[in-house]
This record gives structure tokens, sequence and C-alpha cells, in this order.
């Protein structure tokens, strides 16, 4: 009866306490003795408590002791970041309360604008501890201790209305002053019937970021050794420098020097001038693509579900009144959005909109632009002409979208106008090209192209057809680069074959002429333009087209690509197309295509092509099984087997082996042969290998690829590392991993290469501290960073530096000092609580220093005693041991102890 009492008793005060403090969450600067919530019995303690500090403050809930906190932040729900926040009492017997700094403004990623400049001075000068109801009205923070997360709520009206995933210009970081440089080296020795030979190519991408310019220089170097009493070569070529600049408040960047024009409107080519852009990725991930705007009316506080294809896109909820969603994520091209609007009283109603997308189409309120002037440089070109360009793109509604541009050269202009519509049937883009060429010694050409692009998901038989394009051009009608090269050959100058320049900006491009075409433009007779006119392909018309059908749920899926080309000037029909088919069974992945293609020399060849993947294991790092034949028209068949996995921490290590058998094709390269190969990555670079042989040949290759960046803590080296990189500095964190990088960690110096970050947003950088010594502390393990494109920024983590020691402490009277007691060093930082026993484990401790234990008794009379400490020089490899003293306290003078 005694203990069911006592029981029922607990439940009642249990409940009230509960009902008193919802969320276990104390108001921000409430009175910390309003509510007593539980008492300690002291009598379970040690020594029956009789040596214990004052507790009182773990007997009221929800109790927020100042300090610094290692916290989520969530604004209005959403996750933000981690970070340490800082916690104040306004007064003695209040709680602590979150104190606002202009770093965690900025994080949160709130208007500094909509402050007064009194404000903005107060949130600057750092003093006090600013609390954020002050500075935005009805704004709260509230701190749930157990699980260390920091909510903080901004009204909606203040805040205004943002797209998922802003972040606003003002947050992006420009980086730091550095030089870096990407490498990729590659060599091939080929061994076939006794000649051998050695093939080596060095891609150089170096850049200079300074003061928010980003210089950037690409070139690549080949190189032959000398073979059958030929000479070695080698060949240096400069692809491209440019110097470049982002312009938020355009939303765009300006390219000086070498830079590729857009191919949405006009044929894609390399300009040496300048180039002012947009970047679509300056806009949030929820803005970028096209997505129509769903707009309504809610009753009541009503949910708004939002379902494309059955799948749930967006849920939120909206107060009474109109609402606008403009924020959904692109989704491919679409699918017609089915919304529900869920009032509070239960009702329902539903409606639809429109979604189907090509690539013309854009959300509304959002514009596209590029400028561009200077001159055409085109590897099969010999002139460089002058070049000005101009597009447009606007989005005016769900509806519609407009756009428009023209290209004016040396003897060629072009303008372009067209529309994209969003239909319940599909979307429709069409558009007209108006061009006029003027070429020595021949007559004028004018002549116009229509396209017409037409996009739709039909989700009752879920079939997608992503893009179908049909494009008709007149008699007289040419293409930018065909208008070009046309000029150069009534000029007298002879043709250049694309397919003997390497690379055009490190991508290989191949010629597509016919024999033929390729025998009269590089024949003696270059003058002669009627010639040139008869034997180039000048297009008619053109239809593209990619469709896409699932089979059910376990039937797989069908795709099919492919094109049809008429020309002016030749009969036939060329068509190029894939067929294919993709399904799994259990854990085995299979394919089927089929491929009629075109090659270099203009000849078409028909492929056959089937293979499946298998997983040899459950285990994170179980090998792949795969298999596939290829087989084409003339009866050449290769088969191939391959086995490949990972290993690693990281995944950094990979392996492979791949057997073939070739038949039915040239003779030198039929029968077996076999390849082993396999890579390793590093922190410092990526390196991989290969072996192998076949019928009288043999071969081998090694590559290395990394990256280096001065700055102005020294020179890093890292793994291949893109446009845009951080710098992560760590002090005395040797070892530690890089959450976000496979196979990155802090070297000897405190740094770190963090590759391929997302420019214009929030990227969280995370280190593991697993594995530092005991010596080291991590003040913080993640930061959150959004770059400019192409930007080198500097990301800091905060570390502490000493060691180890467990401490077991008397008072000169002999008795323990009291359980609970606060330590703090000679700074006055908190180090922790005494422990039972006197025992207190301090972690960062120097060679030698002081600390002070301070503690209340039962008539609240504050009391503390200090004691030094010296450590001993750690033994050797011994620095992740605790060293355990015994030290004696001693009451500070008039204090007794």
């Amino acid at each position: 009866m005694a203990i069911a009492g006592a029981l029922a008793g607990w439940n009642a005060t249990s409940f009230a306490a509960d009902a008193a403090a919802p969320g276990a969450s104390a108001p921000s600067g409430a009175d910390a003795s309003a509510a007593l919530d539980a008492s300690f019995d002291r009598n379970l303690l040690s020594g029956a408590g009789r040596n214990t500090g004052d507790l009182s403050r773990f007997e009221r809930g929800a109790v927020i002791v100042p300090g610094v906190y290692r916290t989520d932040i969530f604004l209005n729900g959403s996750w933000v970041g981690h970070t340490d926040v800082r916690f104040a009492s306004p007064t003695p017997d209040a709680n602590a309360i979150p104190c606002l700094t202009k770093s965690m403004f900025d994080q949160l990623g709130l208007p500094l604008q909509k402050l007064s400049a009194e404000q903005q001075a107060k949130l600057a000068d750092g003093q006090g501890c600013l609390d954020i109801g002050n500075l935005i009205p009805a704004a709260t923070m509230t701190f749930d201790q157990p699980n260390l997360r920091l909510d903080v709520s901004i009204p909606q009206a203040w805040l205004g209305t943002r797209a998922r995933g802003y972040v606003s210009p003002e947050n992006w970081d420009r980086g730091v002053n550095a030089g870096l440089l990407n490498y990729n080296f590659n060599s091939y020795r080929s061994s076939s019937h006794g000649v051998s030979q050695t093939s080596s190519f060095l891609g150089l991408n170096a850049g200079l970021n300074l003061g928010g310019w980003q210089l950037r220089h690409n070139s690549t170097l080949l190189m032959q050794s000398g073979v059958a009493g030929s000479p070695s070569r080698r060949h240096w070529q400069n692809l491209d420098t440019y110097l470049r600049r982002d312009l938020p408040s355009l939303r765009a960047q300006m390219t000086i020097g070498d830079s590729y024009t857009g191919g949405e409107m006009f044929d894609s080519v390399k300009v040496r001038g300048v180039q002012i852009a947009t970047d679509d990725r300056m806009l949030p991930d929820s803005l970028r693509g096209y997505a129509p705007t769903v707009r309504g009316v809610a009753e009541t506080n009503a949910k708004v579900t939002i379902r494309q294809n059955g799948v749930v896109l967006y849920e939120t909820t909206v107060a009474p009144g109109p609402f606008t969603i403009s924020d959904l994520y692109s989704t491919g091209y679409g699918g017609d959005l089915n919304v529900s609007v869920t009032e509070a009283d239960g009702r329902v109603r539903m409606f639809s909109v429109p979604y189907a997308s090509v690539p013309q189409l854009l959300r509304p309120s959002v514009t596209r632009f590029s400028v561009v002037a200077g001159e055409l440089h085109d590897a099969s070109l010999h002139s460089h002409p002058a070049l000005a360009q101009a597009t447009i793109q606007r989005g005016f509604n769900n509806l519609v979208t407009g756009y428009a541009g023209l290209v004016a050269s040396s003897g060629y202009g072009a303008v372009l106008l067209g529309s994209a519509l969003n239909t319940r049937y599909g979307a429709f883009a069409m558009d007209i090209t108006a061009a006029r060429t003027e070429i020595p010694g021949q007559s004028t050409q004018n002549g116009q192209s229509v396209r017409l692009s037409y996009s739709k998901i039909l989700p009752s038989s879920d079939t997608s057809f992503t893009l179908a394009t049909y494009r008709y051009s007149t008699s007289g009608y040419l293409g930018l680069r065909d208008a070009m090269l046309a000029r150069d050959l009534a000029r007298g100058y002879r043709y250049v074959d694309p397919t003997t320049v390497s690379t055009i900006d490190g991508v290989t491009v191949n010629n597509v002429l016919t024999p033929d075409q390729r025998k009269a433009l590089t024949s003696g007779n270059s003058n002669n333009f009627t010639a040139y006119t008869s034997q180039l392909d000048r297009q008619r018309s053109r239809f593209d087209i990619n469709v896409s059908q699932r089979l059910g749920e376990h039937g797989g899926s069908i795709y099919a690509t492919g094109s049809a080309v008429e020309y002016w000037n030749r009969n036939g029909t060329d068509v190029q197309f894939q067929l294919g088919y993709n399904n799994t069974f259990r854990r085995l992945s299979y394919n089927l295509s089929a491929t009629r293609v075109r090659d270099s020399y203009g000849r078409y060849t028909n492929q056959f092509f089937a293979s499946f993947t298998l997983p040899l294991g459950d285990s994170l790092h179980a090998p792949m099984f795969g298999a596939n034949i290829n087989r084409d028209g003339s009866g050449h068949t290769l088969e191939q087997a391959t086995l490949s996995g990972t290993a690693g921490v990281d995944n950094q290590f990979s392996y492979g082996a791949t057997a073939s058998h070739d038949s039915g094709g040239n003779s030198s390269s039929d029968g077996n042969a076999g390849t082993i190969y396999g890579g390793y990555r590093s922190p410092y670079a990526q390196l991989n290998a290969s072996f192998g042989g076949g019928n009288g040949y043999s071969q081998g290759s090694l590559s290395v690829a990394g990256s280096v960046v001065a700055h102005a803590g020294g020179i890093t080296f890292g793994q291949p590392m893109g446009d845009t990189v951080a710098i992560v500095a760590a002090p005395d964190a040797a070892g530690a991993r890089v959450i976000n990088a496979s196979g990155v960690r802090i070297g000897h110096s405190g740094y770190a290469l963090v590759p391929y970050l997302t420019p214009y947003n929030l990227n969280t950088v995370q280190i593991d501290p697993k594995g530092l010594p005991l010596a080291v502390q991590l003040d913080t393990t993640s930061a959150q960073v959004a770059p400019h494109a192409g930007a080198v920024v500097l990301v800091k983590f905060k570390t502490s530096s000493g060691r180890s020691v467990i401490v077991r402490v008397h008072q000169s009277d002999g008795k323990a000092v009291p359980f609970g007691a606060e330590v703090v060093d000679e700074h006055n930082q908190a180090l922790g609580v005494v422990g039972q026993a006197g025992r207190i484990l301090v972690r960062g401790a120097k060679d030698s220093g002081q600390l002070t234990v301070q503690w209340k008794t039962e008539d609240d009379k504050p009391m503390m005693c200090s004691f030094p400490y010296r450590l001993s020089a750690p033994a050797e490899g011994k620095t992740d041991t605790y060293q355990q003293l015994e030290a004696t306290c001693t009451a500070a003078t008039g204090n007794p102890s």
C-alpha cells in the first residue's frame, strides 16, 4: 500500500510538472525558481550525501545553465546547421537564454536589410546577450537541451516568402585569394608484334582567384614516342584562357576571354571576347528548371498536398485565404499536378494543374539572358570573324514562356522568335529563325528554319515522350557554323577536318562527312563553291524523339531514341536510333539494346548489345560480376566478363579484372584477351593502373590525377577538385576524416581539400573526430558554406589541444571536494563538474596550470578552492593515455574550506 501510494503521488507530480512545462523547455528568461519539479534524496549519494554542493539547480525542470552549447539549429522546422551557441542568464535567478550573434544571423540566412541601422549596429556589436525577440517582433528561440536542438521561429510576415533552398547572395562566400591547379596525367604503352610505342597525355587546368576575380587557363600536352624510325612527337595546345566574375545583382556571370555560347537557340560556338549570361545555379534548387505555380484559396487553416503520378511532391499548411506555391522542385518533363486542399473541418477539395515541360519553358517571372561580343574561334575555321549574339527567355505565367535571339557576324545574320506553352495536352515550343548569308563571289543565301518541340507524360499508360522535335529548313537557310565554313571555302581556304584536331576543349570531335564529301572538300579545287554546295549536307528537315515506357510493376521498361534527317542536296534519309529494354530479377540487372550509328567516315552500322550485373554477396564491399556481348552487322562479336569492387573504410581502393573473346572481325584482334586494373584514392591524389594482353599484343597504363592549391596557410595537395573547392583548416587534427569526400583526411599541416562543392547552395562540411588523439578536441564537427562558382572557400574548425588528466582532489582537511562542484580554469572557462570521491576528468589541459573548484553550501554560501598541477612528459608513443594525479585544493584567502 505504501509503495502504491508513493507511485500514485509520483505520477501526479510528474503529470503536473509536464503540464506546467510542455515540451520540457522553459520560456526564454523564465525564472528558474518558479517551479520545483524534482528533489534529490542525498542519502542515495556516496557518503549519504554529506559532502555534496548545491544541487538545487538540478532540481528545477528545464533549467539551462549559462555556457556554450554545441547545438543543431532549425529555422521554422528546417535544419540550418550545427554550431556553438552561447547562453547567458538575464538575471541571477533566470534560465540562460541563447544569445543571437551576427554569425548566427548570417547562418540562418536572415535578410540583414530588414533591420534598422541601430539594430544592425547592436547585432554587430557582440557585447552582452542579444535576445532575438528584441530584434525581430514575435521571434523566439527554444532550446531542447536533452537533444541539443535550438528551434528558431521567425514570423512568415517578417521573413517573407522564401523558396526552399534559398541562400541570400549576401551570404555567398567569394572565398580567399589562392592559386589552384588541376592536373591529369595518363601514360599508355602498347606492344604489338614486336613494335612498342608510348603515348602520354597531360591536362592542366590552372587558375588564380584574387578579390572576387577568377583567372583560368586550360591546356594539354600530347607526347608520343618514336616508332619504326619516326621521331617522337610533342604537341602543346592552349584550349582556352578567361577571366570571370559573378554579377549577383543580375544573377549572371561575366566572362572575358574564351567562352562558349549557349546552344538553346543558335549553334554553340567558341568566342573570344566578353560574355554576360545568367547562371541558373544562382537560383535555389526549388526554382531551377520549370514547374508551374500552384494557386488556390483556403477557407480555414488548411493542409495543401501536391501529387504527381501518385507520388506526393509537396505538402504544407496554409492560412485562410489565397495561397501561392511557387517553389516546387522540377521533376523532369512533367506530369499533371493533382492538388488537394484539406480544410480544418475535414472537407477536401481537389483540382489539377497542367505540367509538361520542354527546355524552353521557364517559371513565371524568371528571366534567362546572354549577351556576347567578340571573335569567333572555331577549330574547323581559318578565319576569326567578329561575332555578336544576344538571347532572352522570359516566363510570363504558367502557360506561356517567350524567347528571342539574334546573332550577327561578318556576312551573316539571324533572328529567332519563339514561344513555349504548358497545356493539359502536353508542352509545346515553336520558334522560327530567319538567316541571311553573304558568300564572297556567290549569291546571297536567305532562308528560314522552323522548329517544333513537344513533351508529354501519359500517367495512365506510364508513357513518357521526354522530347520530340521536328525542324524544317528552307534551301537557303544556313546555320552559323555552316555559314562561316561556306565563307571560308569561298575565299579559297582548305577545309580543316576536325578529326585531325586532337581535342576541342578536352572533347574529341569526329567528322560526320561522307568519304565523297571529305574528298571534295579537301581537293585542290577548293575555290569552286558549286562543288562545295553540291557535296556539303544542307539539312532540309530533322525529327528527334525520345520515348520510354514502363511495362507494369515488374515488367521492366523499354526506351527508344532516334533521329531522321533529310537533305536538300541528296536523296534518302539518314536514320539513327537506339532501342532498349532493361529490367531486374531479384538482384540481377540486365539490359538489351540495338543501335544504328554513323561513324566518322559517314558509314552506317548496326550494333546489338546485351549485358547483366550481379552483386556477389550482401556485404558493403561485395564484388560485382558483369558480362556483356556486343555484335555488329558485319558479324564481329565481342564477349566480355568483368569482376570489380571496392575496399577500404572510405572505398578508397578499387579493383577489377576483365576477360574477353573477340571473333568474326579483323584477324589481328580475334582471340582471347584479359585486363586487370586497380586504383587508389589518397587524400593527395588519385592513382590508377592497368595491364592487359591479347593475341600478339600487350598494354599497360598509369594515370595520376589531383590538385594543388596555394593559399595563405601554405600549399595543400588534394584529389581532383572540379571548379569549386573548400580548404578545411583544423589545426592539430591530422588524420581526421572529412565525411563529405571519400578518402579525404586532414593532413599534417592541418589542411585538407574538399572537392566538388555546389555553388550558391549551402554545403555542409563535416569532420569525423574518430581516431583523433585524446589531446585534441574539435569544438565543432560541421560547418556550412555557400560558395560562389569557382571560389576557394576557407572553412575553419576550431580545435583545442592539450593533455587528458584524471585528478583526485581533496580539501586541505582531507575531505573530498563536494560532488557536483564546478571546475574552471585560469580564464574562468568551465571544464566540468566534480564526480564522486572528488574525481575530475580534464581534457585539453596544458603541461601546467591551475584549476579552481567552486560550489555553494546548504545555506547558499559561496565556496571555492584552487590547486596547481604539473604534468610529466608523455612516454614515447603514449600520447593517447590519461595521466592520473592527486591534488590538494586550498581555499582562497578569507574563504574557509
